[in-house]
């Protein structure tokens, strides 16, 4: 950029007027030739020959002023992740969240760039970048709270490190007192998979029974959801690829009771997992969420204590949508776990801090991508560190 505007300062020192090109132009040439009606819109070819590009710097025309933030942007990344974890699924983490850390946390930097003071006015922008990134209100709020707090007890005056502030409070967030994850607790584990239309479910379902498939456990899949066309045929196939059982019937069967005759095989087989792929429904049909405890009442009547966990899958793209989904499955049904899908195509990732600090239900696993080893178990502290 800096050759740039040195070439085009000498050019513009070494070019003559112009209406003197002009007449020197005239003069040189001298009086015009009479051309024929074709020769005058005849267009010489030569003229669409284009420029010779100039090695030593770029083409002329106007600079890209976005060039220098990317630029900034990736040289701040590379510097970071010399400190972060090496492994596979980080790297692939980091990746997929680019959009989220782009939207979010490169906001914050160019926003406490030159500035030597944390005022009123930075907090407003501040507020408007974690809004906008999907934290909502109430979580915004919150943070904001804390930040002021610190500004006032003089414990934080550097806006250099208000980035360090905000990504220490979102990984208390995320850190949900919860119990951990043992499916050895109860033979057979039952788990319910519910959420509306187009989460990905059915396809949650089977990386789940790969990965109890590699822990050594035995995992049964149940076409709860049979409603939606090729449903059943859509779980029968990731059974078969992760080599486990389906428990199904045909389209159009009582759901209730494919839950029930999938309880007695998974006693007689000595099932380790039931994983229950239930149908979508839109969270705010009555008629649909009844079905949907129906089917819990006959899991829990068949088996005490069952179902062990109900998992919602909620969609991050969906951004504020996917809070409001949570909200009503909590209260209808209840939920000991959410698991955020889709991570890697979109850039509102910020819903997951607000459903953490909202309903305070844990995040069990992510989904960044479409293989099967994609959906992984969720860490706070591995996820904070993917973000900034």
């Amino acid at each position: 950029m800096i050759r740039w505007f040195k070439r085009k300062k000498k050019e513009d020192r070494e070019a003559p007027p112009e209406d003197t090109r002009e007449k020197q132009t005239v003069e040189e040439e001298g009086p015009p030739e009479e051309q024929t009606p074709f020769e005058q819109t005849r267009v010489p070819a030569a003229e669409f020959e284009p420029a010779p590009r100039d090695e030593a710097g770029p083409e002329m025309g106007p600079p890209d002023w976005n060039d220098e933030e990317d630029i900034l942007e990736e040289a701040e990344d590379e510097t970071q992740d010399k400190d972060l974890p090496k492994t596979g699924f980080f790297r692939r983490l980091r990746q997929r969240m680019k959009g989220t850390r782009e939207k979010f946390v490169h906001r914050i930097d160019r926003l406490v760039l030159g500035k030597r003071v944390i005022d009123e006015d930075l907090l407003d922008e501040l507020e408007e970048i974690l809004i906008t990134s999907d934290l909502g209100v109430k979580t915004t709020g919150m943070l904001l709270r804390k930040v002021a707090d610190k500004v006032k007890r003089k414990e934080l005056s550097d806006p250099a490190k208000l980035r360090e502030q905000i990504r220490d409070e979102i990984r208390a967030v995320l850190n949900v007192e919860a119990p951990p994850l043992d499916y050895r607790t109860a033979k057979p584990f039952v788990v319910m998979i519910v959420g509306v239309n187009g989460t990905g479910k059915t396809t949650t379902t089977g990386k789940l029974a790969n990965q109890f498939k590699r822990q050594g456990l035995k995992p049964m899949l149940v076409a709860c959801d049979t409603f939606r066309a090729a449903a059943v045929e859509q779980l029968s196939i990731w059974a078969e690829r992760v080599g486990a059982p389906v428990i199904k019937q045909k389209s159009g069967s009582d759901p209730s009771a494919v839950a029930f005759d999938a309880l007695d095989a998974a006693v007689s087989r000595e099932i380790d997992v039931v994983l229950m792929d239930t149908a979508g429904r839109m969270h705010t049909k009555v008629n649909l969420m009844e079905e949907l405890k129906k089917i819990h009442r006959t899991v829990t009547k068949k088996m005490p204590g069952a179902p062990h966990e109900v998992f919602l899958v909620l969609d991050a793209s969906t951004g504020q949508n996917a809070l409001s989904q949570a909200k009503l499955f909590k209260d209808e049904i209840g939920l000991t776990g959410l698991i955020l899908t889709k991570l890697d195509g979109t850039a509102k990732g910020g819903i997951i801090a607000a459903i953490c600090d909202e309903l305070q239900i844990p995040v069990r696993y992510i989904g960044i991508g479409e293989r099967v080893d994609d959906l992984r178990p969720f860490d706070p502290d591995e996820f904070t560190n993917a973000l900034f």
